[in-house]
């Protein structure tokens, strides 16, 4: 939720394939325990970008959808961190919900326990969660500078009748200046493990994927291009096919169509930054709520669950060896399909209280 969710599966796959080396490898390994360890790989694979939709900063298509609807609709009210989880949060509970019932009656069958308990001792993970000792100074302080980091996220905008600390400062201050605060802390407090070191240097901050903010405005920079020419207007008659679609059927086929554009042509960034522009036209047209269509539109192109290539974080749990296509579309195509089913249930109830019905 807190983290972008490929950093999110880069940092959790080695915990889960740690767990996996306790099971047997290749023949000797019994069905019950080979299911066992895809279901792990599975749901560190597909937790990550559920958990991802979320939150703001689970994904840099929640950015991008922001970025545009900021872009578009200056004069609109901005989609603030509260905002979007008051919506995504429960929608992400249920699709993760349905994502662990499938994977329980697909890979966890009833009976299974005594052959995975043997590999699963609860002491010898207890005694390994001891020998790492306790926190350090270090891991101390970037908890709680994490922890404030939410707090202040969590409380800049609360409801129309309790303003958050936003008010004071009418409106100047966002969530972007709470996080270039907090990350100011880092280069500050040090780390007590050598003299003059910090939590954070320059050294170290060399590292961070900066590669990722170049793609985000490059990607607000295409959708400003692609309204701008007029090929919005262009694309949007080749889906002019959604203007004829039922009210309630929209959500669903806008998602499922943004959906199958991230499967098989381009990434989930690319896909909504090609996607929003032509959205945005389609519901002027249809004279409804733009992001009646947008939000269905960002969320559909995080829903590639079918192919190792679709997206980063199935990249990483494919490359483990523990999963097989056959067994990313076992879980896949049904996820997805819930996960469209859920989305067409929320966005004419709760999205419309939380985004245009106030």
């Amino acid at each position: 939720m807190w983290m972008h969710n490929v950093a999110t599966a880069v940092m959790m796959m080695p915990v889960a394939t740690g767990i996996l080396q306790r099971f047997p490898t290749g023949g000797s390994r019994s069905d019950a325990e080979a299911k066992f360890c895809k279901a792990v790989i599975l749901g560190v694979t597909y937790a990550t970008p559920i958990g991802g939709m979320s939150t703001l900063t689970g994904t840099g298509v929640n950015l991008i959808l922001v970025g545009m609807w900021k872009s578009y609709f200056p004069e609109a009210d901005p989609i603030s961190f509260n905002t979007w989880s008051f919506f995504a949060l429960p929608m992400a509970l249920l699709i993760f919900f349905v994502f662990w019932v499938v994977l329980c009656l697909m890979y966890c069958p009833r009976g299974s326990g005594p052959a995975l308990s043997a590999h699963l001792d609860k002491g010898q993970l207890r005694r390994e969660l001891q020998a790492l000792g306790p926190m350090a100074f270090a891991e101390k302080m970037v908890l709680a500078v994490f922890s404030i980091l939410i707090f202040l996220w969590m409380t800049k905008n609360i409801t129309d009748d309790i303003p958050g600390w936003g008010a004071l400062f009418n409106g100047r201050a966002g969530d972007g200046t709470v996080s270039v605060m907090m990350a100011t802390l880092l280069f500050i407090i040090p780390n007590k493990k050598q003299e003059g070191e910090k939590l954070m240097d320059w050294n170290k901050c060399k590292k961070l994927p900066w590669g990722i903010i170049l793609l985000l405005g490059a990607g607000f920079a295409i959708a400003d291009g692609v309204n701008k020419s007029g090929l919005a207007d262009v694309l949007a008659n080749a889906l002019n096919f959604l203007e004829r679609a039922p009210y309630l059927a929209v959500a669903p086929a806008v998602c499922l169509t943004s959906s199958l554009i991230t499967e098989l042509v381009a990434s989930n960034n690319a896909t909504t930054t090609l996607v929003i522009p032509i959205l945005i036209q389609i519901a002027t047209t249809m004279h409804l709520h733009p992001l009646f269509l947008m939000i269905p539109g960002a969320i559909g192109a995080q829903l590639a669950f079918l192919l190792p290539t679709a997206t980063p974080s199935n990249v990483v749990g494919f490359s483990t060896g523990y999963i097989q296509i056959p067994d990313m579309v076992k879980i896949g195509l049904p996820l997805k399909v819930a996960a469209i089913a859920v989305i067409s249930l929320l966005m004419p109830t709760l999205g419309s209280f939380v985004f245009w019905d106030k």
